[in-house]
């Protein structure tokens, strides 16, 4: 009798595993989707901001660096450093006028 309960009991077992293996590959495939989505609409908020693919690279570095371009000039982007920096919640370096009492 033990072994027909084992027996059952793997069966159900590879049950399990097959449903979990179909779900993974169907999770694969959706966020694959969502991915490509997420890429296409990132295409057109770049298509149209009309700026030349020359200059894109330097753009985006330059958001990235905190630096806000301003301008562009004869193919060229001029940029302009933000106003005050805002520091980030990553930072671990303590300011001078940081003080623990408070």
């Amino acid at each position: 009798m033990a072994t027909a309960k084992t027996k059952k009991a793997r069966a159900e077992v590879e049950k399990a595993r097959l449903k979990l293996a179909e779900q993974q590959a169907k999770l694969r495939e959706l966020e694959a989707k969502q991915t490509e989505v997420e890429n296409m609409e990132i295409v057109d908020i770049v298509r149209g901001m009309s700026i030349p693919l020359d200059d894109l690279a330097v753009v985006l570095q330059s958001l990235k660096n905190g630096v806000v371009p301003i301008a562009q000039t004869s193919g060229q982007v001029d940029l302009m450093l933000q106003g005050p920096q805002i520091k980030s919640n990553f930072d671990n370096s303590i300011d001078e006028n940081d003080t623990e009492e408070d």
